[in-house]
């Protein structure tokens, strides 16, 4: 089979790529590398692939997918502090006229997407665990670009029989997660020894998801789910903030210099996917708990760099 992975050097994209060339599977990968964290990092990521840079809200998208068995679109502007103002541009921009003109392309084409959603749609949902019917209000332009996207999907779906799926993540981390999330940010803190900022008071949860889970979950949507289909992807390790550094302590064996400050606009109080669906009909399980894919995520950042020593 061959696939187009769309944000193919990014963090979660970068991974799923190499899986699927390890599954004997043709790809085609696609990245336009923005500057919203260093091009080295991606470059990094990627290293193991073969990337074409392209800006899919510019490109001509149906070339891309031309004898494409499938499409994972992964690209998007991620992060929610930084949606608001004169940046929304940005994500109309990457997230809602790009995947636009890529459902337009792949309907055409007859190719199915899995495309990349966040819980960010639901906002600070009024049920937890929260079931993929619930009532969808983002509190942050980044969430309601990516329900704008659902909704697009929708829409070609039904007016052009374009066959997608859509994942809705829930806080996926792991080895090259983007340096603007929390994880990365308190691993950094731990090796360099730099004070680590908690926006709030640390008592805010998320349903955290190795970004190996993730990855099954793009697998086997592509491979068995019905046409229209939406699954929440959590790892069902929801934990606070304060947990997460106390855990993160025990495993690097090092002490974080933590600062609190006000919390940010946008930010979600608390999450935790239902994943009862996706374990239904797709047989989906997250097989990797909090403390061991944190261990991997430092391990990870531990080997690229050489650690300081911390007072």
């Amino acid at each position: 089979m061959r696939y187009l992975v769309t944000g193919a050097a990014g963090f979660i994209g970068s991974h799923l790529a190499e899986a699927l060339l390890a599954g004997g599977h043709d790809v085609v990968g696609v990245d336009c590398f923005t500057d919203f964290y260093s091009t080295e990092t991606k470059e990094e990521n990627a290293a193991a692939l073969e990337i074409v840079r392209l800006d899919l809200a510019e490109c001509d998208v149906g070339d891309l997918l031309l004898d494409v068995d499938g499409v994972f679109h992964l690209a998007a502007q991620a992060g929610v502090r930084t949606s608001w103002g004169a940046n929304f541009a940005t994500y109309l921009h990457h997230n809602v006229l790009a995947t636009q003109r890529l459902f337009a392309a792949a309907a055409a084409a007859g190719a199915r997407v899995v495309f990349s959603s966040s819980s960010s749609v639901y906002g600070d949902a009024a049920v937890y665990p929260t079931r993929e019917d619930a009532p969808t209000h983002p509190i942050s332009p980044y969430g309601a670009t990516k329900l704008a996207c659902e909704h697009l999907a929708e829409v070609y779906g039904t007016s052009f029989g374009l066959d997608v799926v859509s994942l809705r993540y829930f806080t996926v981390y792991g080895p090259r997660q983007r340096p603007d999330m929390s994880f990365c940010r308190i691993v950094e803190a731990l090796a360099t020894g730099h004070p680590y900022t908690v926006y709030g008071d640390g008592l805010q949860s998320r349903d955290f998801t190795f970004v190996g889970d993730a990855v099954t979950a793009n697998l086997l949507a592509m491979e068995h789910a019905p046409a229209g289909a939406v699954y929440n992807v959590g790892g069902g390790s929801e934990s606070t903030l304060l947990e997460v550094l106390d855990l993160i302590e025990h495993i690097a064996g090092r002490t974080i210099d933590v600062r609190f400050t006000d919390a940010e606009a946008g930010d979600v109080r608390r999450t935790a996917a239902d994943t009862a669906r996706i374990r239904r009909e797709l047989e989906w399980r997250p097989e990797v708990a909090l403390e061991k894919g944190l261990a991997a995520q430092w391990r990870w950042f531990a080997e690229r760099r050489p650690l300081e020593t911390v007072g």
